[in-house]
């Protein structure tokens, strides 16, 4: 499905629907595609879903960190004259999310987080990347999810462009630094904002044990899991994804 995506100075982004908004953040490997999900099912619902792409490869590489991508997300909200949003995170997009939500609470309604990085994950390996071998990308790629099939020749073909592109390499190599290097678990228990944790069951790259370790350390947090479930709960799952999301909005009165 094709999005037509706004440019607007420095932000390009998709939204659809009318309401309170709902920011997607994506991860590393990911994009809009990821929550089409979340895009159908939302806006009926009344929220207005915006999905800003994030400058993971266009910003400098010495400014390349999570606090510089939580810094454009606040950015965004100003620019688009928002008080208060709530914030939707997957794998990277989720530890964006927590320290947005950290250095920005007043701004934050709510957060929710999927296979979020911020305390531990294990992204490729060793040994990623290696670059030009795409059945070694393929296996990678498939591993993310329970069921490989999830794994799409198009998602496969987008991780092996991006790692055969030595300034993306780059890049994501220096995000994958900056996530590990910036531990939030000092920063979890005071942080108050009403924050849904949605994980999938059998997630290797973020285990199951990360997802029970935030929610102890969150103080507003609940937790709920998918079964036969790898790290993108949005993408292998959707209704369940959306009815678990749905109904926590609604039990919190969002």
């Amino acid at each position: 499905m094709t999005h037509d995506l706004i440019k607007d100075g420095k932000f390009e982004y998709y939204i659809t629907g009318e309401g309170t908004p709902i920011i997607i953040l994506h991860g590393l490997m990911g994009g809009l595609s990821n929550f089409q999900g979340v895009i159908d099912y939302f806006p009926p619902k009344g929220y207005q879903i915006v999905v800003p792409i994030l400058p993971l490869y266009s910003t400098p590489l010495i400014k390349t960190s999570v606090g510089t991508f939580a810094k454009h997300i606040n950015a965004f909200i100003d620019h688009m004259g928002w008080d208060e949003v709530i914030l939707l995170g997957n794998s990277l997009g989720g530890h964006i999310g927590l320290l947005t939500t950290k250095m920005f609470p007043e701004k934050i309604k709510a957060l929710i987080i999927t296979g979020s990085s911020g305390l531990y994950e294990s992204a490729m390996g060793d040994s990623y990347p290696k670059k030009g071998n795409y059945e070694y990308i393929k296996a990678k790629s498939e591993d993310v999810f329970y069921d490989p099939a999830v794994a799409t020749k198009e998602i496969v073909d987008e991780v092996f462009a991006t790692v055969n592109d030595r300034n993306k390499l780059l890049k994501t190599l220096a995000i994958a630094k900056s996530a590990i290097r910036h531990n939030m678990s000092k920063d979890l228990p005071y942080m108050t904002t009403p924050i849904c944790i949605i994980w999938g069951r059998q997630d290797g790259v973020t285990p199951p044990k990360v997802a029970v370790e935030f929610h102890e350390k969150l103080p507003n947090s609940d937790l709920y899991w998918v079964d036969k479930c790898g790290h993108a709960a949005m993408m292998e799952h959707p209704d369940q994804f959306n009815d678990i999301l749905n109904s926590w909005l609604e039990k919190r009165g969002l």
